[in-house]
């Protein structure tokens, strides 16, 4: 989990930070991990939760004291789900790939400092795999990662490559050149592929989806179990790229 210091953010942005800490971690968390989260001394932190709480973005729970997402952030999840112009424009989409490849398929987008899976369309055959709508994962590993790495601004796919890739690190910078590479060829190819980088025995393709200016919105990305789609990988990928392909088309020119 990504954790940024509180030197790193602007005090107007602290309130925020402390709302997406709560939101990131998928359960609920105590103040004293909170501090530890965010840097930011105790009674700050206090400060930051009061109109977080008074908002119903956050509630503390009344037998335990933890902190977790409130009644306001479900307002806010099926606005975004319900009429967001990206889930609008992609969901059939995702429905397409799926029932044209008979595998799984995601739409994920990078979400300061972490890959958010924003919609997960399974397929009728069997997928056990670490994605799922709301939850968050690596911004460096696997198809889905990379294929937003190679497109994210200079700076921010640098801060992000000097985060993951310590220089005190033993072996780090063998990595760190070797993750470069990929990034290149995977601007070059317009999609990128890998195999047990995220879960064992998954392969995924992933494809970037652009609105106007070439803006980098979010990847679709394709998962299979590959002992059965080894002889398909190539047709997988060329569906995933075409699906890609239009769904840009459609944020570009709605």
């Amino acid at each position: 989990m990504t954790v940024f210091h509180k030197d790193s953010i602007p005090q107007s942005e602290r309130v925020l930070q402390v709302l997406a800490c709560i939101a990131r971690h998928g359960e609920a968390l105590s103040a004293r991990e909170l501090v530890e989260q965010t840097g930011l001394p105790l009674s700050t932190l206090y400060r930051q939760l009061a109109p977080l709480k008074k908002w119903g973005l956050v509630q503390e729970h009344a037998q335990t004291g933890l902190y977790e997402p409130g009644p306001l952030a479900v307002q806010l999840a099926r606005g975004f789900d319900q009429h967001s112009w990206l889930m609008s424009a992609a969901r059939d989409e995702l429905a397409e790939l799926v029932q044209k490849s008979a595998e799984s398929v995601g739409l994920l987008a990078y979400v300061n400092g972490q890959v958010v899976c924003l919609d997960m369309q399974e397929s009728q055959q069997a997928l056990r795999c670490s994605f799922a709508k709301g939850r968050a994962s690596s911004s460096v590993r696997g198809a889905s990662a990379k294929a937003l790495l190679a497109f994210l601004p200079p700076a921010t796919q640098e801060a992000l490559i000097a985060e993951n890739f310590l220089e005190d690190v033993p072996g780090s910078e063998g990595q760190r050149d070797s993750l470069l590479y990929q990034l290149q060829t995977i601007r070059e190819q317009r999609y990128a592929t890998s195999e047990n980088e995220i879960d064992l025995g998954i392969w995924g393709v992933s494809a970037p989806v652009f609105s106007g200016r070439n803006k980098l919105e979010a990847t679709l990305s394709l998962m299979a179990p590959a002992q059965r789609i080894q002889d398909r990988k190539q047709e997988l990928i060329n569906m995933t790229l075409k699906a890609a392909d239009r769904l840009s088309r459609k944020l570009q020119h709605p």
